[in-house]
């Protein structure tokens, strides 16, 4: 996971120490589309998890829409790295709380049954391996 920011947005502006310190600044929200909610911020270092529900004036329902609304200079975002890492190598954003930021662990695919798989379903799954 990464939470970023432009360079421009945190020019004017402390940059945060805590993931406490997020209450303080515009957040890029994301709206779950399939219940509704807003994602609460998740956090960790040293054993101690934090989660914080930030504030701020974006909130969108796609992680696309994150990434672009970042680059703008609206606020920090929150996603996994991959989405943020071009930016973030080309410096049009900036890592922030990095050592709070822990690893994300992946996807998992649940199925039924390892017998007799569809051929549509052993592509699928051929293909995620890869």
């Amino acid at each position: 996971m990464a939470a970023v920011a432009t360079p421009g947005y945190l020019a004017d502006r402390a940059k945060p120490k805590r993931p406490e310190d997020l209450t303080k600044h515009s957040c890029i929200n994301l709206r779950f589309p399939t219940h509704g909610g807003l994602y609460v911020w998740e956090f960790e270092r040293k054993g101690k998890q934090v989660n914080v529900r930030v504030e701020g004036q974006v909130t969108v329902n796609s992680t696309p829409h994150i990434v672009l609304a970042a680059l703008e200079g609206l606020g920090i975002a929150f996603l996994p790295e991959e989405e943020f890492a071009p930016h973030i190598d080309e410096g049009r954003l900036v890592r922030i709380l990095e050592d709070w930021c822990v690893p994300f662990e992946g996807y998992y695919l649940y199925y039924p049954s390892r017998r007799q798989p569809s051929p549509a379903f052993s592509l699928v799954l051929d293909a995620l391996r890869a």
